[in-house]
């Protein structure tokens, strides 16, 4: 499976905006709209960065996801906005790439100990595959959703 993270950039965002979920899924991650919104807006303060990243099988957009972050600290790198194309998803394409943004914050962040995203209480689907990617309930909530943490081993 050839699953890569590129950055969203002037030559790929309309196609960005195209991405949706089921149906079912639309109040558990908001539209791609609204996480590209953020880069530019930064509601979590000034001092925390943003880089959206396309989720491509091959030459496809599958999926979208941010990395939110302040650099320098130990405990401050979320995943948000994650989401795949409904017309892709069962196909082992969100794994993939939440594996590759794991790989990635560890290598170009060497002092991360931790890494963190929200999940809608009920997305059992999504909850699933944080667990078996490493993440744990971290036991506290943030905007209505559970906050799970990924823990870095160094």
């Amino acid at each position: 499976m050839n699953i890569t993270l590129q950055p969203v950039t002037r030559g790929n965002w309309m196609e960005a905006l195209s991405l949706s979920v089921t149906e079912e899924q639309i109040h558990f991650v908001p539209p791609a709209v609204v996480s590209l919104a953020k880069v530019y807006i930064k509601p979590d303060g000034d001092q925390v960065r943003y880089e959206p990243y396309a989720i491509y099988h091959e030459d496809r957009m599958a999926g979208f996801m941010m990395l939110a972050y302040e650099e320098l600290t130990a405990d401050m790198y979320w995943i948000n906005g994650f989401l795949i194309d409904a017309a892709q998803q069962g196909r082992g394409y969100g794994r993939a790439a939440l594996l590759l943004m794991l790989d990635m914050i560890r290598s170009r962040f060497p002092h991360c100990r931790e890494i963190r995203l929200t999940v809608h209480p009920d997305n059992s689907h999504a909850q699933r595959l944080y667990r078996s990617s490493g993440f744990t309930d971290a036991g506290e909530w943030l905007g209505g959703e559970q906050v799970f943490v990924y823990p870095v081993d160094r």
